[in-house]
């Protein structure tokens, strides 16, 4: 499927956003610069408000009849979710996926966008600015890590493995806390566990081929819509905890990626019990 917006034309928005608004303030912010939201590891920066700022006036310029939501801008105003059922055209962004981590000068953080047409998401990009590189995809097209010299890569999730030989990535701090000590005790059934606080890299970390699960609670468009997708089409079996599908208006319901419907099915009987 091709989508409704240039891919490439959006990736290179959100890389000139990385340049001129984030990078130069990595490691540099002020104590004014960072502010905390809904709690002190819930953080906003000078950063994701200036890139966020920057991409919203040039996605207005380049694509004026998409509907463009922000992690900020819906801060702003709740209601910009309520429209992405059935809007014909979305842009959803988040400006500095793993704020906690750049605010730490910790690099490991990304930018990443969405598109959103009909109810679908129809493409899907995040973009490192430490490695200056994309991985991207559109539905049906496959998923690619792209530098900016034009040089491309197909991604491929890893093949399957035992219960026991597992790698992956669980972020627990938002699971209900009547279910939170029994999720952990059974992630002892997996090889390794982790959390990168920083949905842009574990879901680049999985379309590569390094892990074989991911797994969240709470749904943002901004932090799962491209990383589904491009997990998707590097070959993932993604599916919310119920079974159903994944889409652009889901805000509960888990998340659970894999890379396969067998490896699905066995996590979420034995480790993801909720």
């Amino acid at each position: 499927m091709t989508s409704l917006v240039d891919v490439t034309t959006l990736a290179h928005v959100l890389r000139r956003a990385a340049q001129t608004e984030i990078l130069p303030r990595f490691r540099r912010l002020g104590s004014d610069d960072i502010r905390a939201k809904s709690e002190a590891t819930d953080l906003v920066t000078e950063a994701d408000e200036r890139a966020e700022h920057m991409i919203k006036a040039e996605v207005a310029r380049l694509w004026p009849e998409a509907l463009f939501i922000g992690e900020e801008s819906v801060a702003a105003d709740p209601s910009l979710l309520t429209k992405l059922v059935d809007v014909d055209l979305a842009i959803i962004v988040d400006p500095v996926d793993g704020t906690f981590n750049f605010a730490a000068g910790i690099p490991a953080f990304g930018v990443m966008a969405s598109v959103v047409s009909k109810g679908e998401t129809v493409a899907g990009i995040i973009f490192d600015p430490m490695g200056d590189d994309w991985v991207l995809a559109e539905r049906g097209s496959g998923a690619w890590l792209r530098r900016p010299d034009g040089e491309t890569l197909r991604l491929k999730v890893a093949p399957s493995v035992p219960l026991d030989e597992l790698v992956g990535m669980a972020a627990t701090g938002f699971l209900p806390k009547e279910k939170r000590a029994e999720i952990m005790g059974n992630l002892a059934k997996v090889r390794y566990t982790t959390c990168y606080r920083c949905a842009a890299h574990e879901y680049r970390t999985l379309a590569g081929g390094y892990v074989h699960y991911l797994m969240y609670n709470k749904l943002m468009p901004w932090d799962h819509l491209a990383g589904s997708l491009i997990s998707a089409e590097s070959g993932a079996y993604v599916r919310r905890f119920d079974g159903s599908p994944y889409l652009p208006h889901h805000l509960d319901g888990g998340l659970l990626v894999a890379v396969d419907k067998d490896t699905w099915e066995l996590l979420r009987r034995e480790v993801f019990t909720l």
